[in-house]
């Protein structure tokens, strides 16, 4: 690694190797510069979240309203010359930001203590370092999750043939919960640092890492990745790719699900990039403003930033979904694991948390369909389908989830199952419902249940009686031909004698044309 940028590295992003990240590297002190204009000034965080000492690597939360932060400290050990904490501040309602507080143990201890992203969920941080019983840290990341009882102790990443050969490395966890990207130095390395992506598996752990290419990647250094909320529009640090000076943020939108194919990077310009050393950005999922690091009109040291985006270097929409998870027979919230997949394909998108008090958050990008579902113990989860094919500019939109405990008597309704109209024949999106439902059957071999069809009251009673029938038979035999036992299963068709809404609406109507199925022995 070449050592003439090492004296402008923010040492809270750019990991040293060594067991404790107490030899802090000195930050630029060249300010950045500000647009003439003032459409693209640097605003100045405040005094709330700004100090006299050095505060870095901003992340803000998906939703824009709690922004995470490193800040310097008094060292808390003997013989240490420096320490950071990690702080967050939450945004009021009239625009400006309260008061900074340090993140409760067992996040931040006596040693160094840093934070790369956090998940829309706002229940799972992605923690440098790995954490010691006696609080010590060491090279390598670690997630902690939120819980009714405060955040678990920070458990490390496993990345499986994982090779860095540099000093350092950096990384960051995308919205979806299952995308790493990597900053480091491995055989297939290009130069110094390189950009590499990795997946999450069904064990836990992240695929080997792969390099993104030669779009993406240069003979110089690539560092700082942040993938934007919409999962495409990358911005990433590059001394390799031409900038205004030392290392740029630049951005580049991923082509394809290949991860080798990028648009051309894009410098972000100034007040964003200066002839010194910029590598440290976050934006919310609205893609509105990004925050950074600067020395220009700052309390003391480096303060936190933000500027407006323009529209060019903006990401794609996303529409960020939150709610919470519901008992749907006693209406309390409950923990569970947030799932949401691309529809018809039933291909996974990503996880989640959701926890009673705080909920959940999702972001997901426009121009698709998607089932989202919570899953707990001893519960069975009720599919909401959202569609947002038409999105065209970012909103947020609420979503609570319900969740029906799997006991005899239960009714639960598949929401995710589609037939073509008027007919009883199923389409492919309605298949990984389905398929969740042999998957219960299996895991329960003694349980029996009745398919249920409904109709809204368009048409005559007879077609519809003849149509829900048909429809709960046609499910009948999708679970029989992946193997469930025939004699486990009844069925029968209602037509429109059993409404749940009005049919005066459309709404009412769609929510009477449904499949259900009850629980009739465990």
């Amino acid at each position: 690694m070449s050592r003439t940028f090492t004296d402008l590295l923010f040492a809270c992003c750019l990991l040293p190797i060594a067991s404790m990240a107490i030899a802090v590297l000195p930050l630029a002190a060249q300010p950045r510069s500000t647009d003439k204009s003032g459409t693209d000034t640097l605003e100045n965080l405040g005094a709330n979240i700004n100090t006299i000492f050095r505060e870095l690597c901003p992340v803000i939360s998906p939703d824009g309203r709690t922004l995470y932060f490193q800040r310097e400290v008094l060292p808390k050990v003997k013989g240490m010359e420096r320490d950071f904490d990690i702080y967050y501040s939450t945004l009021r309602a009239d625009g400006t930001w309260g008061e900074a507080v340090p993140l409760p143990a067992p996040l931040n201890t006596w040693a160094y203590n840093g934070l790369n992203s956090i998940l829309p969920d706002g229940n799972t941080l992605f923690l440098d370092y790995r954490y010691n019983d006696d609080g010590s840290t060491e090279r390598g990341f670690s997630i902690s999750h939120r819980t009714a009882d405060g955040w678990t102790k920070p458990t490390p990443i496993e990345i499986d043939d994982y090779v860095n050969t540099s000093e350092f490395a950096n990384a960051y966890l995308c919205n979806d919960g299952k995308t790493l990207l990597l900053g480091i130095q491995a055989d297939d390395t290009y130069g110094d640092l390189d950009l590499y992506v990795s997946f999450m598996q069904e064990n836990g752990r992240f695929t080997k890492p792969t390099n993104l290419g030669p779009a993406v990647n240069t003979s110089e250094g690539e560092s700082c990745p942040f993938l934007a909320a919409d999962g495409q529009t990358l911005y990433f640090a590059s001394k390799g790719h031409h900038g205004l000076g030392n290392y740029d943020i630049f951005m580049t939108r991923r082509l394809d699900d290949t991860w080798q194919h990028w648009s051309e990077p894009v410098n972000l310009g100034a007040p964003i990039n200066s002839p010194a050393f910029d590598a440290y950005y976050t934006i919310s999922a609205a893609g509105d403003y990004a925050y950074l690091v600067s020395y220009k009109n700052s309390f003391g040291m480096a303060d936190i930033f933000r500027v407006r985006l323009r529209q060019a270097v903006k990401p794609k929409p996303v529409v960020l979904i939150s709610g919470k998870a519901f008992n749907s027979k006693t209406g309390k919230a409950i923990s569970a694991r947030i799932r949401y997949e691309f529809l018809p394909e039933g291909r996974e998108a990503g996880v989640a948390n959701s926890t009673p008090a705080e909920g959940y958050k999702l972001t997901l990008p426009g121009g698709a369909r998607y089932g989202v579902r919570g899953e707990a113990p001893g519960y069975y989860p009720i599919n909401t389908n959202i569609d947002l094919s038409k999105v065209l500019e970012y909103r947020e939109q609420s979503v609570d989830l319900f969740l029906v405990p799997i006991e005899v008597g239960s009714t639960i309704r598949l929401n995710n199952i589609f037939f073509e109209s008027g007919k009883a024949t199923l389409m492919p999106e309605s298949f990984p419902e389905l398929n969740r439902v042999v998957q219960l059957m299996n895991e329960n071999p003694t349980m029996h249940i009745d398919i249920a069809g409904h109709t809204d009251n368009v048409g005559s009673d007879q077609s519809n009686m003849t149509l829900s029938m048909s429809r709960a038979r046609e499910v009948v035999q999708y679970l029989t031909e992946k193997g469930v036992a025939s004699d486990r299963l009844g069925w029968a068709g209602y037509g429109k004698s059993r409404p749940v809404a009005s049919n005066e609406t459309d709404e009412g109507r769609q929510k009477n044309r449904r499949v259900e199925f009850t629980v009739t022995s465990k």
